[in-house]
Formats: structure tokens, C-alpha cells, sequence
């Protein structure tokens, strides 16, 4: 006698109902209402109206690449990404700020994170800074409007030559590999989320 069972999963031998999402995925889904109301805030601030709106994001958006510079001498990120100091924009974004004659941003009070970062907490943050450059091929089309490209104000916003979502695959390749355990999967959601956090807060400083 053969049982009826409608369950795909039982008549997919592939499939698997408990086979749970990349990292990456779950940290998308984790931090997302965090994420929204950020890209919320920096829209409101109409930073592509005019060159005098978009100094000041570059000067939130300069305080925060300034926050993760330190991510990217990480010896435990750069175990895990060969690549990883030619992923930093710290010089860029100066670079265009100096370009609109705008100020740098004084240094930071109080720095996001000491010097002793666990790998956990730094591939949320890093996953942040990473994840911008998706976000920055809207963001570079937007700056062409008052002209601006990657040869004058706009270098950060820039796409990597190898192209972005080849760029972001790579990271989440490692991200999705990296060994966690289950306190390390809570402090990379943290991590994302305290990321998404300090910029809301450079954002309303220079708003």
C-alpha cells in the first residue's frame, strides 16, 4: 500500500524543507527595517537637488567610510578576502569632498569600535560598507544630474572595474562561508545593524 503525499519535498529527493538561506540572505531580512528607514533619511535630505545638499551627505557619508576604514586592515577579514584593502573608498570620497571645496568632517568622538574587533561583529559591519556600493550605482546616476562623475566629486560612487555585482558575490561568497557559531551569527546581525545605525547618525549631523 502507497501513502499519497502532496509535500514537494518528499517527491524532490533535491529539495529539503530544512535547509536554511544563506547568511547573507538572513542578514538582508534581519537588518532590513533598519536599512529602510536609513535610505529613507538620506532621500529626505534631497542630496542630488543641488551640489550644497549632496557636500553634505558626501560629509556623513565621508564620517561613516571613515567609522570602517579600520575594517579593511582587519586581519581577519583580509584572512578571508585577499583583496580586501583595495576594497576601501576612505581616500576616494576625500578626494571628492576636496573636489566640491567642502570641509572634511572633524574626527569622531568616539570611534564605532575598538582596535580588538571579533570577525563576527566586523563581517556585520563590513557587510554594510560592502553592501553601499550596490546602492551607489542609483546614487552615481543621480550625481551625473548636477555633474558629477567618477573623475570629479562623484569617485566613491563609482562602480570597481570588475563590475558591482561581481564585487558584492565575491563578498557574500565569504560571508555565507565564514565559520560562526551561534553567539557569532548574533553579532554579525549586531554588527549590520549598529552599521546601519551610525550612519543614520552622520546623516542627521550633517543633515
Amino acid at each position: 500500500m502507497t501513502a499519497t503525499n502532496n509535500d514537494p519535498t518528499t517527491l524532490n529527493p533535491n529539495t529539503s524543507p530544512t535547509t536554511a538561506p544563506p547568511r547573507s540572505q538572513r542578514l538582508k531580512a534581519d537588518t532590513m527595517a533598519t536599512h529602510e528607514v536609513l535610505d529613507k533619511r538620506i532621500m529626505a535630505s534631497s542630496p542630488f537637488d543641488n551640489p550644497r545638499n549632496y557636500a553634505r551627505f558626501l560629509q556623513a557619508q565621508y564620517a561613516f567610510l571613515r567609522d570602517v576604514d579600520a575594517l579593511y586592515e582587519h586581519a581577519g577579514l583580509a584572512a578571508l578576502l585577499p583583496d580586501l584593502e583595495q576594497r576601501r573608498r576612505y581616500a576616494s570620497i576625500a578626494a571628492d569632498l576636496r573636489d566640491l571645496e567642502a570641509p572634511l568632517p572633524s574626527d569622531a568622538a568616539e570611534p564605532p569600535f575598538g582596535t580588538e574587533l571579533d570577525l563576527a561583529t566586523a563581517l556585520g559591519w563590513l557587510y554594510v560598507s560592502e553592501g553601499s556600493k550596490l546602492g551607489a550605482a542609483i546614487l552615481y546616476k543621480l550625481a551625473g544630474k548636477i555633474g558629477l562623475d567618477e573623475q570629479f566629486g562623484a569617485r566613491h560612487l563609482a562602480g570597481h572595474p570588475d563590475g558591482r555585482a561581481r564585487h558584492w558575490r565575491d563578498f557574500t561568497a565569504v560571508l555565507d562561508a565564514a565559520p560562526l557559531d551561534a553567539g557569532g551569527e548574533e553579532r554579525v546581525v549586531a554588527g549590520a545593524r549598529a552599521a546601519f545605525m551610525r550612519m543614520h547618525g552622520h546623516v542627521e549631523a550633517y543633515a
